[in-house]
């Protein structure tokens, strides 16, 4: 598995050598620094630990201070890259240049909160009828029995908070990679706001 820590650059679009627009996304790779490696004798796997954006020095505390190197700085995200392909040691820091042989990735983010919402915006109900006397709008209709079973069951699609959580898109097509900029365009869109977080990581169905 190849693997990094990604910002969310925003949306743009481009054409390809026939001419064809295409809709790309632009996720840009701050320097991911290796802070502890885990090892099959010690932690039972194998994986490296990165972290990104150094953290202020007042608000580090003496516990998370010591997770990391004393030639470190105290990094405000970290991210554990299991089963990671490429050699790298302790004070590494891993660039753009980890693809650039991959044609695809998968990315993963948490989306965009939408609060609270009913039924139609959450779930996609249809609704009732909008015509003169109805009244049955947009309600998500009978949800339990009345005799029996007299409740309703549990996972029921019924109205809540809706998006802010994990969604991971499949099979991206890397469209561009700058390594000057280290900036990487993908086509369609991926989970989550602009400069918010997101784990870029090797295809896995390609």
């Amino acid at each position: 598995m190849l693997g990094l820590v990604a910002k969310k650059v925003g949306m743009t679009q481009i054409f390809d050598e026939t001419g064809n627009l295409i809709p790309v996304t632009v996720l840009r790779f701050d320097p991911n620094v290796v802070i502890a490696r885990k090892t099959v004798e010690k932690d039972g796997y194998k994986a490296l630990v990165v972290g990104i954006d150094d953290m202020k020095k007042n608000l580090v505390t003496k516990p998370y201070r010591g997770q990391f190197p004393e030639n470190l700085a105290p990094k405000k995200y970290i991210q554990e890259l299991r089963d990671f392909e490429k050699e790298a040691e302790i004070g590494d820091s891993l660039g753009i240049e980890v693809f650039e042989n991959v044609r695809y990735v998968d990315v993963s983010g948490v989306s965009k909160g939408k609060g609270f919402q009913g039924v139609m915006k959450r779930w996609g109900f249809a609704g009732g009828r909008h015509t003169h006397g109805s009244k049955f709008h947009r309600e998500p209709g009978s949800t339990g029995q009345s005799t029996y079973p007299h409740r309703t069951f549990k996972n029921v699609k019924l109205p809540g908070r809706m998006g802010r959580e994990k969604v991971t898109v499949l099979s991206l097509r890397v469209v561009k990679i700058d390594p000057e900029k280290q900036l990487m365009m993908v086509r369609g869109a991926v989970p989550g706001i602009n400069k918010g977080l997101l784990f870029v990581r090797s295809a896995v169905k390609k």
